[in-house]
């Protein structure tokens, strides 16, 4: 019931922003529950690096994704030198800091590691988030649909009928059951997405809507397994029957990467 309870305050108010909010205001809402998710992971990962520079995180990761989208807007097409600065402070950036911060050197492999995986992990789909924004709201909603339709599905199927384990190590609870009737509800959002805004299901729609099902489940999976790797059920306990704002993002982080770069792969004009 906490469950319902809190995705019916949740969803009416995420389709507000995504329809009513200005582009910056957007962003700024993208960044601060992505920093809010990203210190979650800094509690995850703190006790295998409890020196390392975690507080930088949650700043770091909107910085990130302000450069990301600014290269990814009309005009500012990402090039080589905008990937490679990106890549930079991902890689040449994370490493320094942690040296200068003087980590521990036993403790140096796993904070840079897991600081220059998660600064992308949580700065791309802050960037992804807003083009697909900028681009038509609606694209947006459709990305939403696939991500918490399937979620729900997956999740109600699972603990009424699911028997056979997807995944036991990473997440015992997950069943193949749930995550084919989460693949179903995406898929069919696609379709009747599909027919609502174009009056008809393209070909590329039904690739992408089947892609972006299957980010969307590989990014809970890889949620699950660092939980897991962790000692932990939940990334936190804001949202009632959720757990976390890392718990509710987890699909959302790769799965809307993911959309953004199979529309563009497909031509639908939200290349800048």
């Amino acid at each position: 019931m906490k469950r319902l309870l809190t995705a019916a305050v949740l969803v009416p108010l995420a389709l507000l922003a995504i329809f009513r909010l200005p582009g910056w205001a957007f962003f700024l809402l993208c960044a601060t529950l992505m920093s809010g998710a990203a210190w979650e992971f800094s509690r995850l990962a703190r006790p295998a690096a409890p020196r390392a520079p975690w507080w930088a995180l949650p700043a770091l990761v909107p910085a990130a994704a302000a450069g990301l989208a600014w290269g990814l807007a009309p005009g500012h097409a990402v090039d080589g030198f905008h990937a490679l600065a990106f890549g930079a402070l991902a890689a040449i950036g994370v490493g320094t800091l942690v040296l200068l911060t003087r980590t521990p050197v036993e403790q140096s492999l796993a904070g840079v590691g897991a600081l220059a995986f998660a600064l992308p992990y949580f700065a791309v789909p802050i960037a992804a988030l807003y083009r697909l924004q900028q681009h038509d709201p609606w694209v947006l909603f459709l990305l939403l649909a696939i991500v918490w339709l399937g979620d729900t599905a997956a999740y109600y199927v699972g603990i009424t009928w699911g028997r056979h384990r997807l995944a036991p190590v990473v997440s015992p609870k997950k069943s193949w059951e749930g995550a084919l009737a989460g693949a179903a509800a995406s898929m069919a959002s696609t379709v009747i997405w599909g027919y609502w805004r174009l009056g008809a299901v393209p070909g590329d729609l039904v690739v992408i809507g089947a892609l972006t099902t299957v980010a969307s489940q590989l990014g809970d999976l890889v949620e699950s397994m660092i939980k897991r790797g962790a000692h932990v059920k939940d990334s936190g306990d804001l949202l009632p029957g959720h757990g976390g704002l890392y718990d509710r993002m987890d699909a959302m982080l790769f799965a809307a990467p993911a959309m953004l770069l199979l529309l563009w792969a497909f031509g639908w004009e939200v290349a800048p």
